[in-house]
């Protein structure tokens, strides 16, 4: 065995013939910094001093001479958002979260806009209530809640109804309303666009509709247009969210029903065809037994306890409830 030669820590490097002064350094520097450059990239100096006749080193080191001083950085005064909590919220069951929001519809008349009120329960999709308006109003806004608040018997304790930061959102009159209401309060981050997905998504559902005109003459022809929209919507329309079933079958509680019919479908076109279906029996696809805004994926849902019980049952008519 031959003995370990001890390895003694490198040195410092010896500094290179090439390399500027420590007194050029200082004045590359000063002149950086300086009232004339203080707004300008090394780039930019480096030019407009070769254009003058100086050259006083290359804009590389100029970077490198920063960079010692910890100088590489916007040096221009920034705004910077200080940081908001995130909005976490989870629904187990509908009348829990409510989301809501405002989108224009646009008139004929040259810059003129209706504007359409939608509140959408996020664990069944179900619109609870609509307005067409010809404002954007924190008033119009308050009214249409506790409107749709009544008619939906909200209990207070039991609701919370999530929105981004419009005006009428944060009005201070409409945060008196939630409390007058027992209703909990919640609202998106700034600059955040998809902290409001549910409402955002079923805009782009209505806008992209086969039957949307574009614009309309009056708000009577919005108001009908929406009417036909939203019974579709609840009542019709396949949400691929909600596995296929319709927000009004997992709203109304009636979604054990039309999934037994399904596996019954299923069940039958299995045992005359086992052979088209190679990986397994099949199954009716379920929907979500928890729906939440920005809930972490790693985290199990908490029990049902944790939320206000289930109100009764409620004697809804099967049409739309409009709130105007």
């Amino acid at each position: 065995m031959y003995p370990r030669l001890s390895q003694a820590a490198p040195g410092p490097l010896p500094a290179s013939s090439r390399a500027l002064s420590e007194t050029e350094r200082e004045a590359v520097l000063a002149t950086l910094n300086g009232t004339r450059f203080m707004n300008s990239t090394p780039r930019e100096t480096y030019g407009t001093l070769l254009t003058e006749g100086l050259y006083l080193c290359h804009w590389r080191t100029m970077y490198r001479i920063l960079e010692r001083r910890q100088q590489v950085r916007e040096r221009r005064d920034q705004l910077r958002h200080p940081a908001y909590p995130t909005p976490q919220l989870l629904a187990q069951a509908p009348r829990r979260v409510w989301t809501w929001d405002i989108t224009r519809l646009l008139s004929s008349s040259k810059w003129s806009y209706f504007y359409l009120y939608v509140i959408l329960d996020i664990f069944s999709r179900f619109v609870v209530g609509w307005m067409v308006a010809d404002v954007e109003s924190a008033e119009q806004a308050q009214h249409f809640i506790s409107r749709t608040c009544a008619k939906h018997a909200i209990q207070p304790g039991q609701l919370i109804i999530h929105a981004d930061r419009g005006s009428p959102m944060t009005a201070k009159t409409t945060a008196q309303l939630f409390i007058d209401l027992g209703v909990t309060e919640s609202h998106s981050r700034p600059h955040v666009s998809d902290d409001n997905p549910y409402s955002e998504a079923a805009f782009k559902t209505l806008k992209y509709a086969p039957t949307f005109p574009g614009c309309f003459e009056v708000r009577g022809q919005a108001e009908e247009w929406a009417n036909a929209f939203f019974d579709w919507y609840n009542y019709q329309h396949c949400h691929t969210g909600l596995a296929l079933l319709t927000p009004a079958t997992v709203h109304f509680g009636q979604s054990s029903a039309v999934l037994a019919v399904r596996q019954s479908a299923l069940d039958t076109a299995y045992a005359q065809h086992p052979e088209r279906f190679t990986h397994h029996r099949p199954v009716a696809a379920q929907p979500p037994s928890a729906v939440g805004i920005n809930w972490p994926q790693s985290e199990s849902a908490p029990s049902e306890e944790v939320f206000p019980s289930p109100i009764s049952t409620l004697n809804f008519s099967p049409q739309l409830l409009q709130t105007y």
